[in-house]
């Protein structure tokens, strides 16, 4: 069986963490400085689905193991979100993306495919502006982002300290609605869940997995 790409749910909490947790844990591309529970991460997935997407990339329990959820016979590969950029009403149009994909499915076309359905997705709920924050090095990241169009508007230097050192982020900006006019009112992410562009989105993303998924 192939892999999928699909509407994330609080169950993926665990496979969310087997591949969150070690990125804070070990590394600076996350800011937070300990792994959130299961608990927690659950509940983050709950919010975040009030009003944006949060997708998964799932495949047969035959994918690594050390990504295997424990409640089902299958594997998070990787996962992406979107969420508020700020808080002031202005700004409502505006998105931040965030991608995480486990390191035994890299280079097999998942963050490709989980961004191009998120971004389809963000598109059809009305969004305009969305934007990536990356701690800087990370090549990889920035190679991902500017193939589906990011362009690099600035960095903001020693804004984070973790891991016994002060760290650079870059931002990087990719619209995709038209800036022409009062945009569109949003639609709330649950309305457009089982919409026929929705399956749209997830099927022109999964279309992009490469063998490796």
């Amino acid at each position: 069986m192939a892999a999928l790409l699909r509407a994330a749910t609080p169950d993926d909490a665990a496979g969310v963490h087997a591949i969150y947790a070690p990125v804070v844990r070990e590394t600076a591309i996350s800011f937070e400085l300990e792994p959130p529970s299961v608990d927690e991460l659950a509940a983050r997935i709950r919010t975040t689905l009030e009003r944006w997407p949060w997708l998964v990339c799932e495949a047969p329990a035959a994918a690594p193991a050390a990504a295997r959820h424990a409640a089902r016979e299958s594997t998070i590969l990787g996962y992406a979100y979107a969420g508020s950029h700020r808080s002031r009403a202005a700004y409502d149009w505006c998105v931040e993306a965030a991608i995480y994909v486990h390191p035994q499915a890299r280079r097999a076309g998942v963050a490709r495919a989980l961004y191009t359905a998120l971004f389809a997705i963000l598109k059809e709920q009305g969004f305009v502006n969305v934007y990536a924050g990356i701690t800087l090095p990370n090549a990889a990241s920035v190679a991902v982002h500017e193939a589906l169009g990011f362009r690099p508007f600035c960095v903001y230097r020693g804004i984070g300290f973790k891991l016994g050192r002060w760290h650079d982020v870059g931002w990087w900006e990719l619209t995709i609605n038209s800036r022409d006019g009062a945009p569109r009112a949003l639609v709330p992410y649950p309305s457009v869940r089982d919409g026929a562009a929705h399956a749209r989105a997830l099927a022109a993303g999964a279309a992009l997995l490469g063998p490796g998924a």
